[in-house]
C-alpha cells in the first residue's frame, strides 16, 4: 500500500517562526516545526498531539526539504545538502534553514520580519498512534508516538486545512478493534452468566434432593 503524507500546521504562538541575523552577517530562517503534548484544533471529530520523542528515529534517515508554501518549485534548503538542519528538543522539532541567494527567499524573509508570514506546515509520514477517548463520551485524542519520516517543512501564507484521510483511517480502524473488545468482553459476561445460572440450577436439584429425602424419615 502507497504511503500518503500527512501535513499540519502550528499556531502562530507556538512557532517562534523569525529571521535570525548572525554577528557575520549569515541570515537564516529559524523555529519551530511542530511542538510537543500540545494539542490541536478539531481535526474532524478528533485533536492531536504529538508525543516527546516522536521524531528520533525519522531524523535518521529523512531527507527533508524546507520549502516555500509546500512548492516544489521553491527550495529554501534541504537536510542532504547542509542548508536545512533538523533537531529534536525538549520542546519539539527545531529547524534552521539557509536560505538560497534569491528572490523569492529574500522576499520570504522580508515578509516574515514584517510579520505577514507567521505560520507554517510539515508534512511527514506516520510510523505508530494511539487513540483514547474511542468507547467513551471524552474526547477522542490522537497521539503520535513515532513519525516514520519527515518529508518537508514550510512557511506558509494560508495553512492549508489539514490533512486527515490516513489519521481518519487510523480511527476507523481502532475504533473497530474497541468494538471486537467490547463484543469479546460481552461474550466472555455471557459465558459467565450462563455457568453461574447452570450452578444455581444445580444448587436448587441438589438441595430439592436432600429436602425429599429427610422428608421420607
Amino acid at each position: 500500500m502507497k504511503r500518503e503524507i500527512e501535513t499540519r500546521c502550528l499556531s502562530v504562538d507556538e512557532l517562534e517562526l523569525r529571521v535570525k541575523r548572525d554577528d557575520d552577517g549569515k541570515v537564516k530562517i529559524v523555529g519551530y516545526a511542530a511542538v510537543f503534548d500540545k494539542l490541536s484544533e478539531d481535526l474532524g471529530g478528533f485533536r492531536e498531539k504529538i508525543q516527546k520523542g516522536a521524531f528520533k528515529d525519522a531524523l535518521k534517515k529523512s531527507d527533508a526539504r524546507a520549502l516555500w508554501n509546500h512548492d516544489n518549485n521553491y527550495v529554501l534548503g534541504r537536510e542532504s545538502s547542509g542548508t536545512l538542519k533538523l533537531k529534536e528538543d525538549d520542546k519539539g522539532l527545531y529547524m534552521e534553514v539557509d536560505p538560497p541567494d534569491t528572490q523569492f527567499a529574500k522576499d520570504l524573509m522580508v515578509s516574515i520580519e514584517r510579520g505577514d508570514v507567521n505560520q507554517q506546515s510539515f508534512g511527514f509520514y506516520i510510523k505508530s498512534d494511539k487513540w483514547e477517548g474511542l468507547d467513551s463520551k471524552n474526547e477522542t485524542i490522537r497521539t503520535i508516538l513515532e513519525v516514520d519520516e519527515i518529508v518537508d517543512v514550510s512557511p506558509v501564507t494560508f495553512p492549508a486545512y489539514p490533512d486527515t484521510k490516513v489519521a481518519l483511517r487510523s480511527l476507523d480502524a481502532a475504533k473497530k478493534d474497541v468494538e471486537i473488545d467490547v463484543e469479546d468482553s460481552n461474550e466472555v459476561h455471557a459465558v459467565e452468566n450462563r455457568n453461574r445460572n447452570r450452578t444455581a440450577i444445580r444448587e436448587r436439584e441438589i438441595l430439592n434432593k436432600i429436602k425429599s429425602k429427610l422428608s421420607e424419615v
